[in-house]
């Protein structure tokens, strides 16, 4: 195949890796060489900055390139996409996904906007990958979409009403993914509990993750997506307390730790409830690890409030954090909110991040001298079971993709903000 053949640049989230894996395939199967694909992300003003960024780059360093941008941000205003210079063509998150666009495209039938109503579509990507062009692990969407309207965020309108992907389909590409050498897979959705509540009877997500356990029995792990606290249902529960094969590894969607900041974003849970449900899964499973996402500075955020999310972390365990400083989505009900100053958001979420890598650096104390499991990647460096990312001490680059066990030798500085962990295998 031509070495020109159609690149994707991805921003954004775990959702967006597996679409665009499937938008390379459709590009591909069109012949559009020399085609540079952007798949955008609309959770930050930051994010979509970038993207333009690299847009005018990619633009400015091969002028003949064809720029196609689709993603949350193409869809939530296309206009401002189309309005770029550089940019042929912004395709629809929807429309992204289907293979016709692309034909299309390559026939000269598509140009300018190609974008539909987010939230009349009614059904979800069914499509199936068979194996991931440049991540050992699979990321599989089972989700789409989302009935919430958290203050903030804009993606709800990105994306759509909440659609699951049917139990069947799901095992079906979980089946096909681990025939094809994925060891991991890794479910994925815009609002992942949410998963099943269109299906009939509404099955909960841990049943789905019990039936896949079951129904691939080769599949050496599974790891869950950001997970929402106010959803997480009696059978993920015991998925989590009785199966091995599930990562004890949980994101939580967060946000922050005041009760009445969360009340103000319009989520569903308090500091309390992230607290008793770390508590309770540790119970179960000692082992577990959590993350969480969280954001400085939303509107009337005050110092206190923000202490109240550093206890949080604190008191809840909570170790792989991603931090967002808050920016204003045009839309939401936060946008029109007090805001707080730019200043003490640049703070706050330093704080927070500088937080971040202390826990970070006591799991790790926690694991030196221990022994673990590797899915090795690229460069002699993976994942524990865990989540921590490691680096093998070895001279030789060995083959990605297998799951070596190892013994955790140190963490040592390597200058940015988390350390690089060296392992040793056994």
């Amino acid at each position: 195949m031509s070495s020109n053949r159609p690149t994707v640049t991805t921003f954004g989230c775990r959702l967006n890796i597996w679409e665009s894996e499937i938008i390379r395939k459709h590009a591909t199967d069109a012949y559009l060489n020399n085609t540079v694909i952007f798949n955008t992300c609309a959770v930050t003003s930051e994010a979509e900055k970038q993207a333009r960024q690299a847009i005018r780059k990619i633009k400015r360093e091969q002028p003949d390139k064809q720029i196609i941008v689709t993603g949350c941000a193409a869809q939530i205003n296309p206009e401002k996409w189309n309005t770029m210079s550089e940019v042929d063509c912004v395709i629809g998150n929807h429309e992204k996904l289907l293979a016709d666009s692309w034909q299309r495209l390559r026939n000269n039938q598509l140009s300018g906007i190609e974008v539909t109503n987010i939230s009349k579509v009614k059904e979800t990507a069914s499509h199936m990958i068979d194996s991931f062009e440049e991540h050992t692990r699979g990321f599989l969407q089972i989700q789409q979409g989302c009935n919430h309207r958290c203050s903030f965020c804009i993606i709800p309108y990105g994306r759509g009403q909440s659609r699951s992907v049917a139990a069947g389909q799901v095992v079906k590409s979980v089946r096909k993914l681990s025939e094809n050498g994925i060891k991991e897979v890794v479910l994925s959705g815009i609002d992942l509990t949410s998963w099943g509540q269109d299906l009939p009877g509404r099955p909960k997500l841990g049943w789905l993750v019990l039936q896949i356990l079951k129904e691939v029995p080769d599949l050496p792990r599974l790891r869950l997506s950001s997970i929402d606290p106010a959803e997480f249902d009696h059978f993920l529960m015991f998925a989590f307390e009785n199966e091995p094969r599930l990562m004890p590894h949980i994101h939580l969607s967060v946000q922050h730790g005041d009760d009445v900041i969360l009340k103000r974003m319009k989520r569903r849970h308090l500091a309390r409830d992230v607290i008793r449900l770390c508590g309770e899964m540790r119970r179960r499973r000692p082992d577990t690890v959590f993350g969480a996402d969280l954001i400085a500075g939303f509107p009337t955020e005050t110092e206190s409030a923000h202490e109240a999310t550093i206890r949080l972390i604190e008191e809840a365990d909570l170790a792989h954090l991603h931090v967002f400083s808050y920016s204003d989505r045009e839309g939401t009900p936060a946008a029109k909110m007090p805001k707080t100053k730019p200043s003490d958001i640049k703070r706050r979420a330093l704080a927070l991040r500088e937080m971040g890598k202390k826990q970070l650096d006591k799991l790790i104390s926690s694991r030196v001298n221990k022994y673990d499991e590797l899915l090795l990647e690229k460069s002699n460096q993976g994942y524990l079971r865990n989540f921590i990312r490691v680096k093998l001490a070895h001279d030789t680059l060995l083959p990605s993709g297998n799951i070596l066990p190892v013994k955790i030798l140190h963490a040592q500085s390597n200058g940015s903000d988390s350390p690089s962990v060296v392992a040793e295998l056994l």
